[in-house]
């Protein structure tokens, strides 16, 4: 009996300890994006510039894009945000303008665990063969084992960072805390080199064309399993007790993908990342963890360019009219082997 309690007593002062640290990050958290508030106050001088000293504007051409090009699916959104297809854009004109602008994109990638030895290395050689040819990228690895990152040869324009991130005992922490390692590096080193920034899983692969197309302010991915289903077969949160909660929302959005300029991918970022963590405090996780959170995002901030299911589509599916192009495709899962915890 005295065994128990001294048992109790000890999971009482870990639960309190693990609480309390939540806590000291999430005041950490909110001083730090205060903080970041007020140097975005600064002039626009300090703005990143390109090599001739001129400010980096996006990129809109959507006046160009051909609506109608496609039917029987959604091409714009009901707040007129386009949503990309295949036929809808030329993509010359596309990569002419971007390159011309000397867009500059960084692609981010967490490679932990199992993962890295399953996935990584054909995700960057497929990588270096469709995404942003013809643009500035740089690859952001982060990993728990940097020295077992292989070596791609990588085409001009393009580099590769690998940035060392503590491995976490269950794989649900490793998919949530992504969310501020992203935000951080954005603010420590992304905003130095970088315009956009696009956020992948690394179990996927490219397959075709991921080109400047899909560039854009705020850009989200409709999931290739709900993109024509009803609203209610979505699988939002649906716990009140959750910062995730949602009783109604637009489309439903995979995190495997999002992107757009760094400021807009920072806030959604630190969103997600203060969510999780209040979320934490409350002794609640989110159904599809950072996936639940990013959908409560852009319910609130509407993304300014969808990408369509040709962008992330998976093969299980099977063939389907409307994926004219497979332009990323999820790789064969192995949940059961790679996940712990």
């Amino acid at each position: 009996m005295k065994g128990q309690f001294f048992t109790a007593v000890s999971g009482l002062k870990e639960r309190s300890a693990g609480t309390f640290c939540c806590l000291v990050l999430l005041v950490v958290s909110f001083t730090s994006l205060y903080l970041r508030y007020l140097a975005s106050l600064v002039p626009a001088e300090n703005l990143l510039v390109t090599s001739e000293g001129k400010l980096r504007q996006s990129v809109n051409l959507d006046h160009t894009l051909n609506f109608g090009a496609r039917q029987g699916v959604d091409t714009r959104t009901s707040w007129k945000a386009p949503i990309i297809w295949e036929g809808m854009f030329d993509p010359k004109l596309y990569d002419q303008n971007h390159i011309q602008n000397q867009t500059s994109v960084a692609l981010t990638v967490f490679a932990v665990g199992r993962y890295l030895d399953a996935y990584l290395k054909t995700f960057l050689t497929s990588a270096e063969q469709h995404f942003m040819l013809g643009l500035q990228v740089t690859y952001y690895v982060f990993t728990d084992q940097p020295e077992k990152v292989p070596n791609i040869k990588l085409g001009p324009q393009r580099s590769l960072k690998v940035i060392q991130v503590e491995k976490h005992s269950r794989w649900q922490d490793i998919s949530m805390m992504r969310m501020k390692t992203i935000s951080d590096t954005i603010e420590s080193e992304i905003r130095h080199h970088c315009n956009y920034i696009f956020c992948f899983d690394v179990d996927q692969v490219f397959k075709g064309r991921f080109g400047s197309e899909a560039l854009g302010d705020s850009v989200a991915l409709l999931h290739a399993w709900f993109y024509k289903l009803p609203k209610h077969k979505f699988t939002y949160d649906r716990n009140p007790k959750s910062k995730a909660f949602m009783e109604t929302g637009d489309y439903y959005y995979h995190a495997a993908l999002f992107g757009g300029l760094l400021e807009n991918v920072k806030n959604l970022a630190d969103f997600c990342f203060l969510g999780i963590m209040e979320d934490k405090l409350n002794d609640v996780e989110a159904l599809w963890h950072d996936e639940s959170h990013l959908n409560k995002y852009f319910w609130l901030h509407k993304p300014s360019r969808l990408l369509s299911p040709e962008y992330c589509w998976d093969q299980i599916i099977g063939e389907n009219s409307d994926i004219r192009v497979k332009r990323l495709i999820w790789a064969p899962k192995q949940y059961n082997k790679l996940r712990t915890g």
